[in-house]
């Protein structure tokens, strides 16, 4: 069984958007006031406050006068507010995220409930609090015998109303297929494929950047506080909305074509982060949100029983011929063709990339090999497998983990 989301739209009556705003008010300011407590108990007094603490808190909050309101709403979310806290600081601690910030109102806001707070009933939803059922648009129907176990309200910054319902289901793998596939990222082509087939960019941000700025000049116009400023955020919030719909609608069809066309799909573990730290390019970059892409890719080759291998970043991919192996000394980014000097061998920059991504996919899925061009190892020596067996090594792996035609040792330049 596999937990999946299915998310939908709804459009609350006037009754249900007071009261889910209330309770998402609430929820912010439980969530506030928790982190408020563990960062000042943690720099007072270098205490550290858990869950079971803030859960205390939440009961005495509600008997003060001036925080009364809180018994109004359902107090599972609030208590889930409290959980998601935890898991915060969790990643915190762990070195998996960064120290937790403060929720603003302007962001939006959210509600969990879980199988205490909410009713299901004959394909109809019922909130605590609430005696009508939410006017959910059931864009496609649930899986037959499925039942939510936990349920999201969500408002976005642009005043869009969405429920999310987290079910168990079983997911039957697709059937095999003999195809393999390796895949470059790029800004000019989204995807270049081993195949030899190039993916266009569709640069969401750059077809709706006239329409953004137009939204964003009229908001720097209004004053603050004032209820046509709200209005202005409200469409340049609307704006960005159209354009995180079109990449996540076009990221969801490709990715859903690739798992479903090939049995094992080999990509880079690319650093973004670091890579957006080039001014003139991070726009471009994040606009193509490589990330999301290889996010999709392996959760849905998870779901589907396909193979998904990532491969070194620091594989030569680009500069490594893929017909002799030979390394180039340098390759700039703005020579999208070049030929090799040894083999003489003319290549396309993506689509050899594409290739070599997904030689070193196969070596890594075949024998564990290490393909980082700094690993030295010699022929004959044992290494041990993902697998834990122990096996000899094929071939001197300088060069990327791929032996080298000639079986001689090359030492790669960066």
């Amino acid at each position: 069984m596999t937990q999946r989301s299915f998310k939908y739209r709804f459009y609350p009556t006037s009754e249900q958007e007071t009261l889910l705003r209330m309770t998402m008010g609430c929820a912010r300011l439980v969530y506030n006031r928790a982190l408020a407590a563990r960062t000042q108990a943690w720099y007072e007094k270098s205490e550290r406050v858990g869950y079971e603490k803030t859960s205390t808190m939440l009961t005495s909050w509600k008997k003060q006068e001036d925080l009364h309101f809180l018994n109004d709403v359902s107090s599972v979310p609030l208590q889930q507010g409290l959980r998601h806290l935890q898991t915060a600081f969790s990643n915190f601690f762990a070195g998996r995220a960064k120290y937790p910030n403060f929720k603003k109102k302007h962001n939006g806001g959210n509600a969990e409930f879980t199988k205490a707070a909410f009713k299901f009933r004959d394909g109809q939803v019922f909130l605590a609090k609430s005696p009508t059922a939410l006017a959910v648009r059931w864009s496609r129907q649930l899986p037959k015998g499925a039942e939510p176990s936990t349920i999201t309200v969500k408002l976005s910054s642009g005043g869009r109303w969405t429920v999310s319902m987290l079910v168990d289901i079983e997911i039957k793998p697709l059937p095999e297929s003999a195809n393999q596939v390796g895949i470059d990222l790029g800004i000019t082509s989204l995807v270049a494929l081993s195949t030899g087939e190039k993916i266009a960019n569709p640069k969401g941000f750059k077809a709706k950047k006239a329409k953004l700025r137009k939204a964003q000049k009229a908001l720097s116009r209004k004053l603050h506080g004032s209820n046509n400023r709200h209005k202005a955020r409200l469409r340049v919030a609307k704006v960005h909305a159209e354009i995180s719909d079109a990449r996540k609608d076009f990221l969801h069809k490709l990715t859903t074509r690739l798992v479903r066309e090939n049995q094992l799909i080999a990509v880079e573990d690319l650093s973004v982060k670091n890579m957006v730290k080039n001014r003139k390019l991070a726009l471009s970059i994040s606009d193509a949100s490589w990330a999301e892409l290889v996010r999709q890719l392996e959760y849905k080759c998870n779901w589907y029983g396909r193979t998904f291998v990532k491969i070194d970043r620091w594989f030569p991919s680009s500069k490594r011929c893929g017909h002799c192996g030979h390394i180039v000394d340098n390759l700039p980014l703005n020579i999208r063709e070049w030929d090799c000097p040894k083999c003489s061998t003319h290549h396309d920059r993506d689509i050899n990339a594409s290739k070599n991504i997904l030689a070193a996919g196969l070596a890594v899925k075949v024998c564990g090999a290490n393909i980082r061009p700094d690993s030295l190892k010699v022929k004959g020596q044992l290494r041990k497998t993902s697998n834990g067996e122990v096996a000899p090594v094929l071939a001197v792996s300088v060069d990327g983990g791929l032996p080298n035609p000639e079986g001689k040792k090359q030492k790669p330049k960066s």
